[in-house]
């Protein structure tokens, strides 16, 4: 991908896009500059080569495309039992063709389960509600869409040998292996779908496990081995893993155990030791862009009820979608975070240089 870097760099200020936004008069009644069009300026015009296009909806600070685009959102879920979603989930489905990703990733808690006293009946209802909000849209709009279960939607948890929301596992393995709800993607492994699977998209390897409880055991373990270990694996030019608890903790209320990965230090060296390039992950409900090792930790924050604050920062909590643009030649990724209350990019500047022992992704 050709284009003056350190320019678009400090346009965007570092990776996330520096908090510049062009909010048209119709979002916010006020103009601001169109940054997008100074980063298309200055780019240098290579005859024969394709430029650099900045891509998003209309009146939004528009990101410059990569080889790759994905959109990201988690945590879309409200009260338990709920068949409505808030305004930003809304917004962000309809405005995400305009993005023209190459793929939509959710890290978990679509539905709102987890709770013993829901009937088959409401926990389908549920999930045909999430069909006619979020999955039939982006199906009609032909964009692929991956996605790791949340505590939410089918939890693992095991008690006395058995799973604790069994129905809910059920249900939720019913309605993605209909057939018509089809997700669009390339698989390499199903066996396990939707709970832990394999696919690729683009010269993108994606792993997802089963991080809807704070343990991943040994057999899911063998089978993590086993593909970042494939050929597929290892031919693809980017591995990305994701799940929907993180390694480490980064939000007020959810720096408890149980609330994230248990032996996260081990987990992390099993994708580092596989070069896997990022690990997305949902949960804490907090956006954070992290780095730990030569591990990318994108934290995608909750579109849904109950946005938190992020330890360590005074920062009000924000409802937040992702576009990250993929270099696959230099396997860079650049973040434009928006919050979708107001559709303002985030500063990453303002958020925690480190979080315990997570680091800033911009920071060296």
């Amino acid at each position: 991908m050709l284009y003056n870097r350190r320019k678009f760099l400090i346009l965007t200020g570092g990776l996330v896009g520096i908090g510049f936004s062009k909010i048209g008069n119709q979002l916010l009644n006020q103009s601001q500059p169109d940054l997008s069009e100074k980063v298309i300026a200055e780019t240098p015009k290579i005859v024969g080569i394709n430029q650099p296009i900045a891509v998003a909806p209309e009146g939004l600070f528009a990101p410059v495309k990569g080889d790759v685009r994905i959109l990201i959102i988690s945590d879309l879920n409200s009260q338990y039992g709920s068949t409505d979603y808030d305004p930003e989930v809304d917004k962000a489905i309809a405005l995400t063709p305009q993005w023209k990703p190459d793929l939509f990733l959710c890290g978990g808690d679509m539905v709102a389960g987890q709770k013993r006293s829901l009937t088959k009946q409401q926990i389908e209802a549920m999930w045909a509600a999430f069909d006619v909000h979020v999955a039939a849209p982006l199906r009609q709009a032909n964009i692929p869409f991956g996605f790791t279960i949340g505590n939410h939607d089918g939890s693992g948890s095991i008690s006395r040998g058995k799973y604790t929301f069994e129905q809910e596992r059920n249900l939720a393995s019913a309605y993605w292996n209909n057939p018509n709800h089809n997700p669009g993607l390339n698989f390499i492994d199903k066996t396990n779908f939707p709970f832990y699977y394999s696919f690729q998209q683009q010269d993108i390897f994606y792993l997802v496990w089963d991080a809807s409880t704070h343990i991943i055991d040994q057999k899911q373990l063998t089978w993590v081995e086993n593909s970042l270990n494939s050929s597929p694996a290892k031919q693809a030019k980017l591995r990305v893993a994701i799940g929907h608890l993180p390694l480490y903790p980064i939000a007020v209320g959810r720096n408890t155990p149980g609330n994230y990965l248990a032996e996260g230090e081990k987990l992390q060296s099993l994708l580092e030791k596989y070069n896997v390039h990022t690990y997305i992950s949902g949960h804490h409900h907090a956006y954070y862009p992290g780095k730990k090792g030569q591990l990318e930790l994108l934290y995608s924050g909750s579109l849904g009820g109950g946005p938190r604050k992020l330890l360590n920062s005074n920062l009000p909590p924000q409802k937040t979608l992702t576009v990250v643009d993929i270099s696959l030649d230099s396997k860079e990724t650049i973040y434009t975070t928006y919050n979708m209350k107001t559709l303002e990019v985030i500063n990453i500047q303002t958020l925690p240089k480190y979080i315990d022992k997570i680091r800033r992704k911009d920071l060296s």
